[in-house]
């Protein structure tokens, strides 16, 4: 201590200076090189221009009114009072210092000057005012306690994570969820006294801040408000605690730093106690993503792989999908979409202290996962050619394109199609605690101009004009549903929510859809938040088609208000199997019901009254003519005929497609029909990529009289063109005299093989036999066959399998062995790969049981 003060002196007081003067500037940086911390405190008054001031090591916890009240002692002796005085002084003011190290004090004054200092052990007369050491431990009549530091942190993760059902939830850093308590246990350095309490700090984003509530302060109490942060003492040892700290239901997810200190009035910093990572919390009533059903949360949060269903509306496939969300690294990655946003960009202290709220989250990731506008994970494409990159058909789960995505500098992963985007987008959503599933709408309308309509514009073979069509109708159309509270709608609009990431129309500005509620869509309320008129249309449009004349004139040869929005699928909780959820969209089609929402949504999207039936609108083309639209339920003239077409045979990939169309005379008298035929490979969403028929029949029809024109496209013909959807539309327009006309339409998709199956019970930790039967589709020889093995749980890493040479048509069975490391119900994927044709898949869900 003799050192210290001599340092004191001849380094705060001026050096040389025999007034014993000094700057308190050279104080400051005298007990920043000390670490110590530097207060002033009462006016001594016995001086009218000065002041009791003090310094002390930062580890020190001084009780400042105790401390205050020694000093006034001190100040109001008639003299300076002697070293036996101020011990005496000092025991009467007990518990002022809670230390056995020294305290330097002095006055200073007004004027930035201070004299001299005391060391009352030896009592040099070192000037007229004072400053000394206060007594040690040992000269105090009770006991006085070194300074307290939390010393260890117990974050008692293995129990924490499976109370907050994070246990799948690979790395060291503790995932819990908000709404819900966690317990820690904390060692000292010491026993903590009576009046000390923990006080905590939690923080998350950059500026935290308690008015934006991305910062909080709190002390272990026995407070039971859940609008806040708390902490709760649980159990109290000699030199450790443990407490419990729960987060409010509606606190701000993601990563979050802990720091934690023992109460004092003295200045301390806070001990940093690590980070953890905060997530929605679907079990906690209070928290806007509150599902009801532990069924329904095993299924939509805690699933890793799912089944999404494509196809057509008469052939609706599954199609596997690792979503993956407990892989390593996926949720670091999916928080850091959220970083990534332009919104984060522009503004991240706002962005941050927004992320508590559902509807704002999940539009950001609705625009994220796509790359239209900002570095977003996938880019589409629907042009049938992939060069650069991987056809979105490759893709078997979530896991490698948010890997590629992140690993790649944020650069946007090549290729994605809609099932491709909702697969993404659910893997994130999952990952980040939000119940979400992926839905499927079969004849989905995408309705360029909101006028509620699709139109389709063909010339006399039935092929469509790309040049002039706008409007599509899409053979399915995948999207995701999220379960949330809408406090910006009304309680009536809780529970499931559209959002959809595929980059199809702008939402105020950005490629952006929803969240738009479920139940405003049956209901007709397009104009509630968000993107409700397109989601309606994707559901509720009518499909009407034109035939487009070569006098530019226009003729309506189909009209359809029941087409669209068909089969609207999703994988049933538990099973694999589709479940049927048009009727969460909308009522009976024709219904009374059906009809009053229609009505209702023509007001709100245009401000007008529309009629019984589905009158259209009144607009102006984007191409620049504009037309009244008259009721379009029926053709112009119904033609006397009817017509279909009819497979002869299962079309399956490799082999000649053999059909026929069948049409029938309606009338008592001779129909002549010349019936124009055409066929083209398509994409999913029925853009025309190839013709690959184009033929005309001319017939004569008795007297209703069915007559079959046999119609044969053969592998050669379509094999350079098929794309991966593996999908062909073949068209009739049929001319009947007296100028009726009828358009006849078929979607076609051909059928592969593949099969798996397990050749012993699955068990985690142990070597599981599969065996997988392959065909090869064509009728001839294929070498270059390759199969691609995935499954969360079941490989750590895909497995690749050259196979041997195939012969036409030959059957062969791969056997292989893999290894679970999880348990509970896992999917196994299986691709067959080839460039003589498009990708074969297949998918086997494993129930893999615990270890014996």
């Amino acid at each position: 201590m003799a050192d210290l003060v001599e340092k004191f002196n001849s380094e705060v007081l001026t050096p040389g200076a025999k007034q014993n003067k000094f700057n308190p500037s050279s104080m400051k940086q005298f007990c920043n090189q000390q670490d110590m911390n530097i207060g002033f405190g009462i006016k001594d008054p016995r001086f009218e221009s000065r002041h009791l001031g003090y310094c002390v090591p930062q580890t020190i916890r001084l009780d400042e009114d105790k401390m205050k009240r020694f000093w006034t002692r001190i100040s109001s002796q008639e003299e300076e009072p002697s070293p036996a005085q101020v011990e005496k002084l000092l025991l009467q003011a007990p518990g002022a210092c809670s230390v056995s190290l020294p305290i330097l004090w002095g006055h200073y004054a007004n004027d930035s000057q201070m004299t001299t200092a005391r060391n009352y052990r030896d009592y040099r007369n070192l000037g007229t005012l004072y400053a000394g050491m206060l007594p040690s431990m040992a000269t105090c009549q009770e006991q006085v306690s070194a300074a307290i530091r939390i010393t260890e942190v117990d974050w008692q993760q293995e129990k924490n994570t499976h109370a907050h059902h994070t246990e799948e939830y690979p790395g060291s850093e503790m995932v819990v969820r908000r709404g819900q308590k966690f317990t820690l246990s904390l060692r000292f350095s010491r026993a903590l006294e009576s009046e000390e309490t923990l006080i905590f700090t939690v923080e998350t984003g950059p500026q935290a801040s308690e008015a934006l509530q991305t910062k909080c302060i709190f002390e272990a109490s026995e407070s039971k408000n859940k609008g806040t942060w708390r902490a709760m003492q649980e159990t109290r040892e000699e030199n450790s605690m443990t407490v419990t700290i729960s987060s409010p239901p509606d606190a701000v997810i993601g990563h979050y730093k802990l720091s934690g200190r023992v109460s004092s009035r003295a200045k301390h910093n806070n001990k940093k106690l690590g980070h953890f990572v905060l997530l929605f919390n679907p079990w906690c009533s209070e928290d806007d993503v509150y599902l009801a059903d532990e069924e329904e949360r095993q299924e939509y949060v805690l699933n890793d792989n799912g089944i999404i269903f494509r196809g057509v509306e008469k052939h609706i496939r599954a199609q596997g999908w690792n979503y993956g969300q407990f892989e390593e690294d996926i949720l670091n990655i999916c928080l850091s979409i959220l970083d990534r946003s332009p919104n984060h960009q522009e503004d991240p202290v706002t962005d941050v202290s927004q992320r508590n709220d559902p509807v704002y989250v999940t539009r950001v990731i609705s625009a994220m996962v796509n790359s239209n506008d900002d570095k977003g994970v996938v880019q589409g494409q629907w042009r049938g050619k992939y060069i650069g990159g991987t056809s979105p058909l490759h893709w078997r789960g979530s896991v490698a394109i948010l890997n590629k995505w992140y690993k790649g500098r944020f650069k946007p992963v090549k290729y994605g199609q809609c099932w491709v985007f909702a697969g993404v987008m659910c893997t994130v959503l999952r990952c980040l605690g939000i119940a979400t599933r992926v839905v499927s709408n079969f004849n989905s309308a995408h309705d360029t101009d909101k006028s509620l309509s699709v139109d389709k514009y063909v010339d006399s073979f039935g092929r469509t004009l790309e040049d002039i069509t706008e409007d599509s109708m899409w053979n399915f159309h995948v999207w995701n549903e999220s379960w949330f509270a809408r406090r910006d709608l009304g309680s009536s609009y809780n529970g499931w929510q559209v959002l959809d990431a595929t980059p199809q129309e702008e939402s105020e500005g950005v490629f952006q859809c929803g969240p738009a509620s479920v139940t405003a869509i049956r209901e007709g309320d397009v104009h509630l938040a968000h993107d409700g008129p397109f989601v309606f249309a994707e559901v509720n449009a009518d499909y009407i088609t034109w035939l487009w004349n070569e006098d530019d004139s226009r003729e309506r040869v189909y009209s359809d208000t029941k087409k669209i929005g068909k089969c609207i699928s999703t994988k049933a909780v538990g099973s694999n199997t589709r479940v049927d959820i048009t009727s969460h969209y909308k009522y009976p089609e024709g219904s009374r019901k059906e009809r009053q929402v229609y009505r209702k949504a023509v007001r709100k999207l245009f401000g007008v009254e529309a009629s019984g039936r589905r009158d259209r609108i009144r607009r102006a083309s984007g191409r620049g003519w504009a037309s009244w639209r008259d009721d379009v339920l029926e053709p112009a003239k119904k033609p006397n005929i009817t017509g279909k077409f009819k497979l002869l045979e299962p079309p399956v990939m490799g082999q000649d497609i053999k059909l026929a169309i069948c049409l029938t005379n309606l009338t008592s008298r001779l129909q002549r029909v010349k019936v124009n035929l055409s066929a083209a490979t398509i994409l999913y969403t029925r853009r025309p990529v190839a013709e690959i028929l184009h033929e005309s029949h001319s017939i004569k029809l008795e007297p209703e009289e069915e007559k079959r024109i046999p119609v044969e496209i053969s592998y050669s013909e379509y094999k350079d063109d098929l794309t991966d959807d593996k999908k062909i539309l073949v068209a009739a327009m049929c001319l009947v005299s007296k100028g009726e006309k009828l358009l006849i339409e078929k979607d076609i998709t051909l059928e592969d093989f593949i099969a798996i199956k397990m050749l012993s019970p699955a068990v985690v930790g142990e070597v599981l036999a599969v065996e997988v039967t392959i065909a090869n589709p064509l009728s001839e020889r294929v070498e270059d066959c390759t199969m691609i093995m995935e499954g969360s749980g079941l490989l750590r890493e895909q497995l690749n399998i050259d196979v041997p040479a195939l012969e036409p048509q030959e059957r062969a069975r791969v056997q292989f062995e893999i290894t679970p490391y999880k348990s509970g119900n896992r999917q196994l994927q299986v691709d067959l790969i080839s460039t003589h044709f498009p990708n074969i898949k297949g998918f086997l869900v494993i129930h893999v049981a615990t270890t014996k």
